[in-house]
């Protein structure tokens, strides 16, 4: 048995990984910023980093859903900043596309929970 086999079977739920490969630009820098992402809504998400970002902040998004297969590009706004832990941010420009795949994805995902979250 692997360490990472071992981890699996302790855990009492599963874990959904929603997309992959996400980035975060801050409007008018050019460097990425690596970022962490645990959840995701039709209307925005919560990401995990360290930066901090002033409420009212513009980010460009891009990011992969890992069950419809669909890239994900938009621009948030930071509604809350919680310092040292992430930042909440809603989508303010994002396609009827890309909107309409999240929701998909989310279905998915609560299908796959058994109709939970």
């Amino acid at each position: 048995m692997t360490m990472k086999t071992s981890v699996i079977e302790f855990r009492r739920t599963e874990r959904y990984t929603y997309y992959r490969d996400l980035s975060v630009t801050y409007e008018g820098a050019s460097a990425q910023v690596p970022v962490r992402a645990p959840d995701l809504s039709p209307n925005g998400m919560f990401i995990n980093i360290s930066r901090r970002f002033p409420t009212g902040a513009v980010l460009k998004i891009r990011f992969w859903l890992t069950r419809t297969e669909f890239e994900v590009n938009g621009r948030a706004e930071v509604r809350y900043c919680l310092p040292g832990v992430g930042v909440g941010v809603e989508f303010v420009e994002l396609s009827n596309e890309a909107r309409r795949a999240i929701e998909e994805e989310l279905s998915i995902l609560r299908q796959q929970n058994g109709g939970e979250r």
